[in-house]
């Protein structure tokens, strides 16, 4: 492995300060998919090991700066030597209902409960979760400053892109696999053409205004999309 960016490099100082402060297991949170026209949100939540001079923390930044197999190797480092991971899904039905920062937030909630240890602070990439009892700290750009929010930006992207590429296959002709559900222009064009798939948000403007064009929901076989995934299409080791 090799990083694509050096000129900002996330570190282990906020979570070093709150280890000081008695915090043995801290937890740093962030999202992927949030802006996407179609798909889940995506959270991962990751509890680091107390010693911050392992080789491979040298390596992590923000999901955004790595490579796609950068960003695989170092989700199979993470998930292997991490003390916990956790992941949160949240589908775009369940978006569409509730909007996008409550989805986030959902996502972010499953997250921590399904870390394999209670975390005792949680370190959040820009948002709190104000329904969360454990101490916490939202901060801006976290995923480019602090370790464990960078790492789980490494989760949650590559586990949310593992899902859309599942998605490509059993909703062809969109792209997903290419562009993730992301408003590219190739994407634009597809679901122009195509009309909204059952897991584009309608609660989004452009996937909304195509909708009210026209609907094709019925050339699809699946009508429950995150049915058609089981836990080992997700192919998580945790």
């Amino acid at each position: 492995m090799r990083s694509s960016d050096s000129s900002r490099c996330p570190t282990f100082q906020e979570e070093a300060k709150l280890k000081s402060q008695g915090y043995e297991l801290i937890a740093g949170i962030d999202e992927a998919g949030r802006g996407s026209l179609a798909g889940p949100v995506v959270a991962g939540a990751v509890i680091l090991p107390a010693a911050a001079d392992l080789p491979w923390l040298d390596l992590v930044r923000d999901s955004k700066k790595l490579k796609p197999r950068e960003r695989e190797s170092l989700f199979e480092v993470i998930t292997r030597e991490a003390v916990a991971v956790g992941v949160g899904v949240v589908p775009p039905q369940v978006i569409d209902s509730i909007n996008i920062l409550r989805a986030t937030k959902m996502a972010m909630m499953q997250a921590v409960e399904k870390l394999g240890r209670q975390p005792h602070f949680l370190l959040i990439d820009r948002v709190t979760l104000s329904q969360c009892p454990i101490p916490q700290r939202g901060i801006t750009k976290g995923d480019e400053l602090c370790l464990s929010i960078a790492c789980a930006s490494i989760v949650a992207k590559v586990t949310r892109d593992r899902l859309m590429e599942e998605f490509d296959g059993i909703y062809p002709g969109y792209g997903f696999g290419r562009h993730k559900g992301y408003g590219t222009k190739e994407h634009l064009s597809r679901l122009e053409k195509l009309g909204p798939s059952p897991i584009h948000r309608l609660y989004f403007s452009p996937v909304r205004k195509v909708a009210n064009q026209k609907w094709s929901s019925s050339t699809f076989e699946c009508s429950e999309p995150f049915a058609c995934l089981d836990d080992e299409s997700l192919r998580l080791p945790f």
